[in-house]
């Protein structure tokens, strides 16, 4: 298969998946190794295709139904899994977490966590990568934009954030 064939293959796979698919996974499909998929999501990304990579794996960008929020966040690295949990419990998706880097400036990891199965996954994916949670750069303080079916499910998040100490007030 050449390159513009598999890049199709590849294109294809993401518009039919329900879920996130793995660099390995689609490696696998398309007989080559992961980094040549590395470097085909590189150079389909360069052509103007909306793909996320998430901690599960790659993702189109769909604009799914309901509003788009931006909550402000502080807490230590141990409660990150409560933090998250809020938010999927209200049927919100966490998008992503976005912090300020002093050098770097916006730095911004997707997530597109949408359950607490999700939310186990990531947060096993982070013990067994042994990394840090992107706030450990801001002394905790970040950002996740949100996915909400209705004002009401944004408003149940902002106020369990609130009640239990993650959300960020200066």
């Amino acid at each position: 298969m050449d390159a513009q064939t598999r890049r199709e293959q590849i294109t294809q796979r993401l518009r039919q998946a329900a879920g996130p698919v793995s660099a390995s996974a689609l490696a696998r499909e398309c007989r080559v190794s992961r980094q040549v998929v590395v470097g085909d999501v590189a150079l389909l990304r360069a052509g103007g295709l909306d793909i996320l990579a998430t901690a599960r794996g790659y993702v189109l960008a769909r604009r799914s139904p309901g509003i788009t929020r931006a909550v402000a966040c502080v807490h230590p690295p141990e409660q990150m899994a409560r933090e998250l949990e809020i938010m999927v419990d209200n049927g919100c998706q966490v998008l992503d977490v976005v912090v300020e880097h002093p050098v770097y400036g916006q730095l911004t990891g997707q997530l597109g966590l949408s359950s607490r199965y999700d939310v186990q996954e990531f947060v096993r994916k982070v013990a067994a990568n042994q990394a840090l949670p992107l706030s450990s750069l801001t002394m905790g303080v970040h950002l996740h934009t949100l996915r909400c079916p209705s004002e009401d499910a944004a408003r149940r998040v902002v106020e369990t954030l609130e009640r239990e100490g993650f959300l960020f007030r200066q």
